[in-house]
């Protein structure tokens, strides 16, 4: 029961770094000191399509995560 735990949480674990890695950046570049921040605009607006799939994905994966984790760490105690 072990061994196949700690194969998930190593699945997830990949998982998540992939997911991560997919989110698009979201940081202020060079590129905005001249347009002044006009992407500041839109910066608070909901996300959509892919990048709300992502974010979604990212969350659950982190749950199943945690989960696994303490499951494991359960089994270990007892």
């Amino acid at each position: 029961m072990t061994d196949f735990l700690m194969i998930l949480l190593w699945i997830v674990s990949v998982l998540i770094i992939g997911a991560v890695l997919m989110q698009p950046s979201k940081n202020n570049d060079a590129m905005s000191s001249f347009t002044g921040g006009a992407s500041d605009l839109f910066s608070e607006s909901k996300s959509r399509g892919f990048e709300s799939f992502i974010q979604r994905v990212t969350i659950i994966l982190g749950i199943l995560f945690f989960a696994i984790a303490l499951v494991l760490m359960w089994i270990s105690q007892h």
